[in-house]
């Protein structure tokens, strides 16, 4: 099986060299934006690709407000700020993530805790969520999420969907609004994946995006705030120094942060979003051919949520035991093509071991077992 998955992913490449896991393809008007860019002498962080780019992620996701932020994790710990996070609360979220989720919270002061995934979604559970709420919260009298035992705030959950996958956001949506959590959607991974005909990132309170360069489209390095308008003028606020208008003086009213997305990689990101569709289509493709490749195998390949369209960001595939997994990496590797395993999970950290938890038995079994196949944009010549 292994040989014939090798010589599988090499056809669909058409190449005998090195597959990288997920690689950018730049087939667009990046040159010509990002020229246009240098000419205009506006590379930094006020242009007209900046503004373009948010107002064309804000047309193609449906969110009110978009605003552009020099990473993923910036984007999220804006997010969280948003919503009220304080240094002492507690947000819930999985542990079966990258680790960037937990560190936003961590910027904040609050601290995580872990709470189990759905296997069909890889994303937070509600069953999860709602067991450990009944286990360890309670609505004070001012209706504010506390723990039982130390009285600590409660302030938010959030999932992350994983790989592209939408998590079950309806479920989510229901237990946060009985138990007063603002849901922030960690939706880093899922540019171009819908729920139910919603894009990811526009369902909660907030949602942030990552253009990162291994990411659907990039922008070298690159984040995005989804939001409603009034927090939405806000992130933008704070993202900017917290600076107030004005003709030449320098009057900054609130701490804010220098999360600013510079022109030139909002240009590169202009050129991307122009071919996202394009790529979503393709990468469908090689989905459905991986799913084909294990059928009636011993591998599970990794397939979107009911009632959802995801962007397969990256394919994955699961394994029967940790030791088919080993086997599966060492040999994919040693070939030049590229796999990787499914992320620790955050509690297995040292710098989060601490952290509260509930049971996890769904995240261990699927860290053991997750791999991560090629799943760059095929070559144009090999979709048809």
């Amino acid at each position: 099986m292994l040989d014939s998955l090798i010589r599988f992913v090499r056809d669909q490449y058409r190449t005998d060299e090195f597959i990288p896991l997920h690689a950018p393809v730049f087939a667009g008007q990046e040159r010509n934006y990002v020229s246009d860019t240098i000419d205009s002498t506006f590379v930094s962080s006020v242009g007209a690709y900046v503004d373009r780019f948010e107002r064309d992620m804000g047309t193609y996701t449906g969110s009110p407000r978009a605003v552009a932020t020099v990473n993923g994790t910036a984007a999220l710990h804006i997010a969280l700020q948003l919503v009220g996070v304080k240094s002492g609360d507690l947000v819930i979220t999985q542990p079966l993530t990258f680790v960037a989720t937990c560190n936003a919270i961590a910027y904040c002061g609050a601290e995580p805790v872990f709470v189990d995934v759905d296997r069909h979604t890889l994303g937070l559970s509600p069953a999860a969520l709602e067991v450990w709420l009944d286990d360890n919260a309670r609505i004070d009298d001012e209706g504010v999420c506390r723990t039982r035992d130390t009285n600590q705030v409660v302030r938010a959950c959030l999932p992350m969907h994983t790989f592209g996958h939408p998590a079950d956001l309806d479920g989510l949506l229901e237990v946060c609004s009985r138990w007063k959590l603002a849901l922030v959607e960690d939706a880093a991974e899922s540019l171009g994946s819908f729920y139910k005909g919603r894009h990811t990132g526009t369902l909660g309170v907030v949602g942030t995006l990552s253009f990162n360069g291994n990411k659907i489209i990039t922008t070298g390095g690159g984040g995005m705030i989804l939001a409603g308008e009034a927090l939405g003028i806000r992130a933008k606020h704070i993202t900017t120094t917290a600076k107030q208008p004005h003709p030449y003086e320098y009057v900054h009213d609130e701490l804010g942060y220098n999360y600013r997305l510079p022109n030139l990689n909002a240009a590169l990101g202009c050129a991307q979003l122009e071919q996202l569709e394009a790529f979503i289509a393709n990468k469908r493709t090689l989905a459905a051919r991986y799913a084909d490749h294990f059928s009636g195998s011993d591998f599970q390949f990794v397939t979107e949520p009911a009632d959802c369209r995801s962007n397969y960001w990256l394919n994955a595939v699961i394994c029967d035991s940790r030791e088919q997994r080993d086997t599966l990496l060492k040999a994919t590797n040693e070939k030049g093509v590229m796999t990787r395993p499914i992320w620790a999970l955050m509690n297995h950290l040292p710098i989060y071991a601490h952290c509260r938890k509930g049971d996890l038995t769904q995240a261990e079994w699927l860290e053991a077992r997750v791999v991560n196949l090629p799943s760059s944009v095929l070559p144009l010549d090999n979709v048809r």
